[in-house]
């Protein structure tokens, strides 16, 4: 976010009606304040590119009420939310059921477009391109279900989409007619023209929509997204892009992907509150997609860009508008350090896994080209959902199992882990045999 935006969105937080429920005062404890004040001062003090030392990674993570003695790496699932945003969230809940009558609750509306101005930029989108919505799996909904498509038409898929995402597609299709087709990538990939020959080869003058994850979290693969984009565009076909997994853990830049839709939740590595997320729809696909819902504002909205998409009903206007409060705590830590952050935890991650684990196979390309937070293995065991269980039972280490072509164990360490626990985590693995 620009200083321009952070400023204006922290002065709206601030002032008015709102002020009850300010950021700062989210931290009222001195604990908090002072914790969350050492961490600014740092931020502050770094130069462009300075990834900060493990002192300042330390301040991070003790942003976040994680339980002594954890090692959470689930980031591809859900990660807890900083105490900023949780004592926002909470604030503003209280607020709501303090005075829930037309007149408190009207300033939320005015937070409500902070908060979308202030995710657009973060995710380079223009502002009529924002949806809030409830999580991925809505917004891919979204998409899928506003298409016009039916008898001859195709949709290609990649097969290590959420099941979600693509049993979508595939109950759509039983209504509709058309045809969805199913895009494997190469298992060990060692390029990004490996990744993206497949897609390419998939594509005819029948298909109307490519949709993909940016990163697979069923194997931590991160395709070239841009570049798949242009392809598609260049033939004709719409782009839907999955960005549960990369969404709060790199920098993006929609416009610069060229997709025409992408979708993220909120409680993963943006660690933002629960039950929200984002929907981007380009400006020059709205007019044409359907919404799913429609509902209170739809008057307004229905010629309003995106947020046609987010008539919902009554919302959890808490958890929408602290949406924005997480873009200030990204920008606040730096989103290209918490990007140079995550990948180097997931490299440290497999150097010490390959270093310490006899036999263990990478489901995860080691190339960071082509992959990012995301890192699924097998450890060479006999029974991964007993190992996973003493993983977590015996050593504290939380992640996921895999199974299928992909199985494993997933571990996704993010902002709140350092580099210790990425050792202890190595260490409890290798303890598994």
């Amino acid at each position: 976010m620009s200083t321009y935006s952070r400023r204006r969105f922290l002065n709206q937080l601030l002032g008015g009606t709102a002020a009850a429920v300010a950021l700062p005062t989210a931290l009222a404890a001195d604990e908090g304040r002072s914790r969350w004040g050492a961490l600014l001062r740092e931020a502050r003090s770094f130069t462009a590119g300075d990834p900060g030392d493990e002192s300042f990674w330390r301040l991070v993570k003790e942003q976040f009420p994680l339980r002594d003695g954890l090692i959470l790496m689930n980031a591809a699932n859900l990660c807890p939310s900083p105490f900023p945003v949780q004592q926002a969230v909470f604030r503003f809940t209280r607020d709501v059921d303090a005075d829930a009558s037309f007149q408190n609750r009207a300033k939320f509306d005015e937070l409500r477009e902070s908060a979308r101005a202030a995710l657009a930029e973060y995710v380079g989108a223009g502002v009529d391109e924002i949806a809030i919505t409830r999580n991925t799996s809505e917004g891919n909904n979204t998409v899928i279900n506003g298409l016009d498509l039916g008898r001859g038409d195709e949709v290609v898929i990649w097969d290590q989409n959420h099941p979600t995402a693509n049993v979508a597609w595939d109950v759509r299709a039983d209504r509709y007619g058309y045809r969805v087709v199913r895009v494997a990538t190469p298992p060990s990939p060692s390029s990004a023209d490996e990744l993206i020959e497949p897609f390419a080869d998939a594509i005819t003058p029948n298909t109307r929509v490519l949709a993909f994850s940016h990163f697979s979290n069923v194997s931590g693969v991160a395709l070239p997204a841009k570049r798949l984009c242009a392809i598609a565009r260049a033939r004709g076909t719409l782009t839907l892009v999955d960005g549960a997994q990369s969404f709060g853990a790199v920098r993006l830049d929609l416009h610069d992907m060229g997709c025409d839709f992408f979708t993220a939740s909120a409680h993963k590595w943006f660690v933002g509150p629960k039950e929200a997320g984002l929907l981007y729809v380009s400006r020059e696909r709205a007019a044409d997609l359907w919404p799913s819902d429609v509902g209170v504002g739809w008057e307004g909205a229905k010629d309003a860009g995106a947020r046609k998409f987010e008539t919902l009903g009554q919302r959890d206007d808490a958890a929408v508008v602290s949406m924005g409060t997480t873009v200030v705590f990204h920008e606040s830590i730096g989103v290209d350090r918490i990007e140079g952050r995550v990948r180097q935890l997931s490299a440290t991650l497999k150097h010490r896994l390959e270093d310490r684990v006899p036999g263990v196979r990478f489901h995860t390309p080691r190339d960071p080209g082509l992959s990012a937070g995301v890192v699924v293995f097998d450890p060479s065991v006999a029974d991964v959902a007993e190992a996973f269980g003493r993983l977590y039972a015996d050593h504290g280490v939380a992640g996921a199992p895999r199974g299928g072509e992909f199985s494993g164990i997933r571990l996704c360490p993010h902002i709140y882990n350092t580099l210790e626990d990425v050792e202890r985590a190595a260490n409890a693995v290798a303890e598994l045999k």
